[in-house]
């Protein structure tokens, strides 16, 4: 494609992967520093080469159509999510690198200069190296910290920031809503403070409840199924070998290797029952989905951080002014929401942030209206 039939689409299409594949090795660098493991950290390193690869594939391409081609600098997303591999470990990004790499994988297959070549499938293998690791390792996250942030949303991915993300709306938007629909009947007084903190304090601990009872629950029904393994492993040893030399040989192991393998494991009982239980079951004896009590206090505070945002301006001012500042407040902080999705979705800051800020604005603006006709009918 020469420079005179390159298309503003197909230019911007070109930079857009080019930025994809620089904040890709950006991030797999940095999880390779905050990766504890020196084995998982230098398979990191080489998926951030194979990323390093293909960037120079696109400015190769943009050259070949004099257009620049100069090296552009890590997206804001990609700095962000590196800074929280940075202090939260590299499994707390790892699910929204996942994610990203399968969408990366999808698209290059379709795109006409790609579809021909490795680029696609070497993007599904990384999105599958990292989904094995998600899911076999706790990389460098120890696995409280992982539940203290899961929360109720722990079916979304397993992704912990997007739960700590949707833990503080659950609190913005639920309070907000209360707020608007109290000041629209009561727009002075005390009344429109005390519901907010109401719905602060009964909003969070029904959420850290809620968290506990999910948590403790797990660990009960993980406890309960490694009672079970235990005395199968007990009282059937060799169902039990076969069952691993089993899973060795769907992980890739030769027939005979895995059975070997499976028959020395199985003379260890500990060893036995700890394997059984990570491979079998898909659970960490040492771990067992977290403390309880740790999980329901940061779903507490996660909540209550987001309820907070819409009250506070009631603490300052009083009247139409506290309304009108806490509308204005809450807008902020929902499209910072909306702009923090953009880590684990990769849409637009401004698309994803609006559109958080029109959910959350109109279910306060209904709840407004629906307390002021009330008001208006009590005080009639």
């Amino acid at each position: 494609m020469s420079q005179a039939t390159l298309s503003s689409g197909d230019r911007t299409r070109y930079l857009a992967n080019l930025q994809d594949e620089i904040d890709s090795a950006f991030l797999y660098n940095a999880v390779a520093d905050a990766e504890k493991s020196p084995q998982l950290a230098e398979v990191y390193r080489k998926l951030a080469a194979t990323e390093t690869k293909h960037a120079e594939f696109w400015q190769t391409q943009l050259r070949e159509t004099g257009q620049a081609a100069n090296t552009p600098k890590p997206s804001w997303r990609a700095r962000t999510l590196a800074a929280l591999a940075k202090r939260f470990g590299a499994s707390f990004v790892l699910p929204t690198i996942t994610d990203l790499e399968r969408g990366d994988s999808k698209g290059y297959a379709t795109q006409p200069e790609s579809k021909d070549t490795a680029m696609s499938a070497e993007e599904n293998s990384h999105a599958n190296v990292l989904r094995a690791i998600v899911t076999q390792t706790r990389g460098g996250m120890e696995g409280s910290a992982v539940a203290q942030l899961e929360g109720r949303h722990r079916a979304a991915g397993g992704n912990a920031l997007r739960a700590a993300v949707l833990g503080a709306n659950d609190g913005l938007v639920s309070n907000l809503s209360l707020i608007m629909g109290v000041a629209g009947a009561v727009t002075q007084g005390h009344e429109i403070v005390i519901a907010g903190m109401a719905g602060l304090l009964a909003g969070a601990c029904s959420m850290a409840m809620g968290e506990w009872i999910s948590v403790q629950s797990s660990r009960e029904l993980y406890e309960r199924q490694i009672k079970i393994e235990a005395a199968e492993l007990e009282h059937a040893p060799q169902e039990e070998q076969e069952e691993l030399a089993l899973i060795y040989q769907a992980k890739g192991l030769p027939q005979a290797q895995a059975e070997t393998f499976a028959a020395k494991l199985v003379t260890d009982k500990n060893s036995a029952l700890d394997t059984l239980a990570r491979e079998e079951l898909g659970i960490d004896p040492q771990e067992l989905g977290g403390s309880a009590i740790e999980a329901a206090a940061t779903s507490f505070v996660l909540f209550a951080i987001g309820a907070v945002i819409p009250l506070f301006p009631f603490f300052l001012l009083s009247g139409i002014p506290a309304i009108i500042v806490s509308v204005i407040v809450s807008t902020f902080g929902l499209f910072g929401i909306g702009a923090a999705i953009t880590l684990m979705t990769g849409r637009s800051v401004w698309f994803s942030g609006g559109r958080m800020v029109l959910i959350g604005l109109g279910a306060a603006l209904v709840t407004f209206i629906i307390g002021r006709i009330i008001g208006v009918t009590i005080a009639g």
